[in-house]
């Protein structure tokens, strides 16, 4: 499972033309589920995104994270994360997992975040095509990965 979360200042996804998830500060974490990837991955993932610590203390330093700041988490799938370009110049997705198993993890990993944050996380639409806005804050990128 690979998470490419990005600290925003604010972040949204629209599916045609409508917003349906955003947030404030926080953090916009593109989503992408590997083939074989299991609850186990999920759970590893979505507790790291909550405990990541990535907002400034009182000096300045990266140092507190989400359930220290209440800030807010969106989560967006994003199968082209497992994209791979090691032939040719057109990517290859094979490593990616089977739609019902990658909406399946993505679900989890939204579940447990929410529960463990205590409140909702908002999601794009699992499968379509989506525009992602967001003000990176920093900028601050990372990428989160745990192979099963």
């Amino acid at each position: 499972m690979r998470a490419l979360v990005q600290r925003v200042s604010e972040a949204a996804v629209l599916v045609d033309g409508e917003t349906v998830g955003a947030i404030g500060p926080g953090l916009l974490v593109l989503l992408g589920v590997g083939s074989g990837d299991t609850d186990a991955e999920a759970d590893w993932v979505a507790d790291k995104l909550a405990a990541l610590r990535v907002f400034p203390d009182g000096e300045g330093r990266m140092n507190r994270s989400l359930l220290d700041t209440s800030g807010e988490a969106l989560v967006v799938s994003q199968f082209t994360i497992y994209g791979s370009l090691k032939k040719g110049t057109r990517p290859s997705f094979t490593r990616a997992a089977p739609p019902e198993e990658a909406d399946r993890l993505y679900r989890r990993v939204v579940s447990r975040l929410a529960a463990t944050l205590g409140r909702e996380v908002p999601t794009g639409v699992f499968g379509a095509h989506m525009e992602v806005r967001l003000v990176n804050d920093g900028p601050v990128t990372l990428l989160i990965e745990r192979e099963a």
